[in-house]
């Protein structure tokens, strides 16, 4: 259980669902990890349950101050860091694209698609000086697949999806790869927002349109992040991986 030993990883929205499923996988196979979140408290509970290999710091990473600090906590409690996972997401509830108001608008953007580029300015030059490093964001199916109701959330995904080949392209000269994750809807707090209700109705007409027939857990999403950070996919650049028990095809 050793594939990340001596890496250190930044884990963002790592307090609850995906990004605490990746944050427990990744201590297990040997990680120093931060778990980032804007809900400190549930970052201290998922590191307090990781041990002294975890880090709990408060992460608002709409805020170019708040990653740049993130970052640097990381730096200074482990000493380098090899991956960094934008997890972190934000969606609405299900519905028009007319209903959806501009601040809302706004933090999609802000949580979905800025916070990127703002964790790409923090780490990039460090990975760059180690000689090279890995970056992961949490995508989506629905920036493959789009469906109607979170067209705002979609586009985003889409956006986040395309700028991992992009970023893919231009810092594998440095030894960054970077790569995406696209899950179906799981089990976390979010899922009521994608299917506009959780209700055990919803649930299977949701279930009939994954060919495996569940949703998505953490631990599938953690297991295909593990597996892009280590040194196993050291030739895996640019791909939007789908975790979807089958439903993008």
């Amino acid at each position: 259980m050793t594939r990340l030993a001596g890496k250190t990883a930044i884990i963002t929205g790592a307090a609850s669902g995906f990004g605490e499923g990746m944050a427990k996988r990744f201590a297990e196979e040997g990680a120093n990890v931060v778990v980032a979140d804007l809900n400190l408290k549930g970052a201290q509970k998922v590191a307090a349950a990781i041990g002294a290999k975890a880090i709990a710091v408060h992460a608002d990473v709409t805020r170019k101050d708040e990653v740049e600090s993130m970052v640097q906590a990381a730096a200074d409690q482990f000493g380098r860091i090899d991956i960094m996972v934008n997890n972190a997401g934000f969606t609405y509830r299900n519905g028009s694209m007319l209903d959806v108001d501009e601040s809302t608008f706004d933090l999609i953007t802000g949580v979905n698609m800025k916070s990127i580029y703002y964790a790409a300015l923090a780490v990039v030059p460090i990975m760059e000086a180690q000689g090279g490093g890995a970056i992961i964001t949490t995508a989506s199916t629905a920036g493959l697949r789009p469906r109607p109701g979170l067209t705002w959330y979609n586009a985003s995904k889409g956006w986040a999806i395309s700028a991992t080949k992009s970023m893919a392209i231009e810092l594998a000269p440095k030894k960054i790869r970077v790569n995406c994750l696209c899950p179906v809807a799981g089990e976390t707090p979010m899922l009521g927002l994608f299917m506009g209700e959780d209700t055990p109705e919803k649930r299977a007409q949701f279930k009939a349109t994954v060919p495996l027939g569940r949703l998505s857990t953490p631990l599938d999403v953690a297991n295909a992040a593990l597996w892009l950070a280590s040194d196993e996919a050291e030739f895996i650049t640019g791909v939007a991986l789908e975790v979807d028990g089958g439903r993008c095809i």
